[in-house]
């Protein structure tokens, strides 16, 4: 049994597509994978959300989206707004723990970054993951203030005592500039660890096969790919 907490340094930085390439390496090497998504904000009812994405991506179709918000909100301002009970993180993680006594991979999609608030009491995803006992992937971004964005999000899960899974670059550009090479490095000092993959800009747009082609190239062998982050690094060494 395993859970994975996966969030973002903030919105479209490719939170969906790295859930997405997990849930495909997994497929790929056979076991049995889900993935849960405790608030989706910003859809309408009948509109396709993150895990919709997912399945076109992966091919995996165990998906659970708990609550939907149409207000493009944070989950609890979303349910403020919306005038409904906001997300109960204690139930979303017993749900999630039955999920995990059948499944041997559980990749559990935050809503924006680690500290978006889901009730009026502050519960955030970092929260959920504390009570999971989860390791936390975070996903950024590649390009100008990055930086800021992951060593704060590192900092607090380091205070909250979470366990890091690794950083992923959501979305590495074809012909990345001087800015772009240059965070590679800064990005890794932050973490104190290599890089934990780097998907390419247009993952998103790829067919199921390529798909999971490019999820095994852009996520290290931690997280059942073939990313090496020393020789990412040296390519792009500025």
């Amino acid at each position: 049994m395993s859970v994975i907490v996966v969030t973002g340094t903030g919105v479209r930085v490719g939170k969906t597509v790295v859930c997405a390439a997990l849930a495909a390496l997994a497929r790929a090497r056979g076991a049995s994978v889900a993935v849960v998504k405790p608030a989706q904000t910003g859809v309408a009812a009948d509109g396709r959300g993150d895990l919709d994405e997912v399945i076109r991506l992966s091919g995996v179709s165990t998906t659970f989206e708990l609550t939907r918000f149409e207000p493009p909100l944070s989950p609890a301002a979303a349910a403020r707004a919306t005038g409904v009970p906001p997300v109960s993180l204690p139930q979303v993680a017993r749900r999630i723990r039955e999920l995990a006594e059948s499944t041997r991979l559980v990749i559990v999609e935050g809503t924006g970054g680690l500290l978006v608030r889901f009730d009026e009491d502050g519960a955030t995803i970092a929260d959920l993951a504390r009570l999971l006992g989860a390791q936390v992937l975070v996903v950024t971004g590649a390009g100008r203030g990055t930086l800021n964005h992951t060593a704060l999000t590192l900092e607090a899960i380091a205070h909250r005592g979470l366990d890091l899974a690794g950083v992923v670059i959501g979305a590495w550009p074809p012909e990345p500039g001087v800015i772009e090479r240059s965070n590679v490095a800064d990005l890794e000092m932050l973490a104190a660890r290599p890089l934990a993959g780097a998907l390419p800009q247009d993952a998103g747009v790829l067919d199921v096969e390529p798909f999971a082609a490019a999820a095994r190239r852009g996520l290290a062998v931690t997280l059942g790919g073939a990313f090496d982050p020393a020789a990412f690094r040296d390519s792009y060494r500025v």
